[in-house]
């Protein structure tokens, strides 16, 4: 086989423990020391770059108001300015004007900050119309205060791209190579993943390993994948539902799942995915995530007292019940639900789907899950960001179309955990919800989760909001 041509790096060797993989929650395979160093530094650069913008236009709008007799740091100005910033920052992050790749390349990063800057004042003028207030300024004078700040903003970004040439060497994104060959001439700023001397390898039956490799290559923006025929199509489906951006090297462009052609020193790439979501998408859905969360739960929230203390009436045991599912990057997580059966009948694994007569069920927990209730507690899990009001259904380990569990049904069923579960979802609101009884009704759902990750937006999720309002209470919740 063809090996990578490029100056040699030390082969970074991975060992790990086989029976470390009994439960997935105690794996710890840690991310290389470089990666987590440049992850924190890239964190502080963006912190840095948007401190530095938010100065750049204060000053840019003072300075030129000086010698007019107004001041934006007057309340009127402060006023003004409190409007600006925040819908710049906005701005910035939707149009990726402060992901990496954008701050690493001037001209880049000077025409982001430009469209942030315009779309703030867009902002700016719709809120002057609506609120009906003034400030005392000339046109003109608010014209040259944004030639002023737009100036400034071009020196602002100069400066970070010395930070990114010099502090951070100019390289902004952490990369792994795995490979099961010799890895001769791997630039020196890509960590190594040797096979040949790694026990890590992809089992599409097996979420623990799964997870652990997720756990593996979460401190990676972009993954290249280097290995022979027999082993790449299994690393292909796990990288592909890692959400990471992922890259195949080989001698010709032969796979067709490819979504473009890359490079690799000097060898071609394919690129396999560019992940689910940009930067700017990720912190669009959190926020969104949040300013919706939260007052729900408060509101909610007497109503979740009531329900507990119900729960705790009829039968003896804890209010809420949690379960190990199966979350983002095919990593457990503990899910939190009201208890809707006896304590002596709860399924840990999930191998059990409810059934519509299921004698395990309280009359609490009947009209709970009849109405949607017990998934209430899940807002807990939103607020601390191992699930999202809206994605794919998170399923338990031991979750079975017919006789088969979920995975061995389709490979790409590990391609729905790229993103945050949801507590919502596409096929939810398409009729698919309760218990998967059979191999049809996994692949219904499974099309529409695959769906929904291709086809993300904010505005997609909060439709999907909208309509499962209307079947919260559906003929297969039981």
């Amino acid at each position: 086989m063809d090996e990578i041509a490029l100056a040699q790096l030390p082969i970074a060797e991975v060992v790990l423990k086989e029976q470390a993989i009994a439960k997935a929650e105690d794996l710890r395979a840690g991310p290389l020391p470089r990666a987590m160093r440049r992850e924190t530094l890239r964190g502080l650069l963006i912190g840095f770059t948007i401190a530095m913008d938010a100065l750049a236009i204060v000053v840019g709008f003072e300075v030129v108001e000086v010698a007019r007799g107004f001041h934006w740091l007057s309340p009127g100005g402060i006023s003004l300015v409190v409007i600006v910033i925040p819908a710049y920052i906005y701005f910035g992050i939707i149009g990726s004007a402060f992901a990496s790749p954008t701050l690493s390349r001037v001209s880049a990063s000077v025409t982001g900050a430009w469209r942030a800057l315009l779309g703030a004042l867009v902002v700016v003028i719709v809120c002057a119309f609506f609120a009906k207030f003034s400030l005392k300024i000339s046109r003109s004078a608010f014209i040259y205060a944004i030639l002023s700040a737009s100036s400034l903003l071009v020196a602002s970004r100069g400066v970070t791209a010395l930070v990114i040439r010099w502090g951070l060497r100019g390289k902004t994104t952490d990369r792994l190579l795995i490979t099961d060959r010799t890895a001769q001439g791997v630039p020196p700023d890509i960590d190594v993943l040797d096979l040949q001397f790694s026990s890590l390898r992809p089992d599409l039956a097996d979420p623990a390993q799964m997870a652990l490799i997720s756990e593996r290559i979460d401190p990676y923006d972009l993954v290249y994948l280097h290995c022979g025929e027999a082993e790449r199509e299994g690393w292909v489906t796990t990288l592909k539902a890692s959400g990471k951006a992922c890259e195949i090297v080989v001698p010709s462009q032969s796979i067709h799942t490819a979504v473009g052609v890359g490079r690799l020193g000097g060898n071609d790439t394919l690129i396999l995915s560019r992940g689910p979501l940009s930067l700017g998408s990720r912190i669009q859905k959190r926020l969104f995530d949040l300013a919706v969360a939260v007052p729900v739960l408060i509101l909610v929230g007497p109503l979740m007292l009531i329900v507990a203390a119900l729960i705790r009436l009829e039968s003896p045991g804890p209010a809420l019940f949690t379960q190990s599912r199966i979350g983002q990057a095919n990593r457990p997580f503990r899910i939190y639900k009201f208890r809707s059966m006896r304590l002596a009948s709860q399924d840990e694994q999930g191998t059990r789907s409810a059934a519509r007569d299921d004698d395990r069920i309280t009359r609490v927990g009947r009209f709970i899950r009849r109405t949607s209730i017990d998934e209430l507690p899940q807002l807990l899990n939103v607020l601390l960001g191992e699930m999202s009001l809206v994605g794919p259904r998170p399923h338990a380990t031991g979750s079975r179309a017919g006789e088969q569990l979920f995975w061995e049904v389709s490979e790409l069923y590990w391609m729905r955990h790229a993103l945050k579960p949801g507590m919502t979802g596409l096929a939810q609101i398409h009729g698919y919800r309760g218990a998967t009884q059979t191999k049809s009704d996994l692949e219904a759902r499974l099309r529409y989760d695959l769906e929904y990750l291709q086809s993300w937006s904010l505005w997609n999720d909060l439709t999907i909001l909208f309509a499962t309002v209307k079947v919260v209470s559906h003929a297969n919740a039981y």
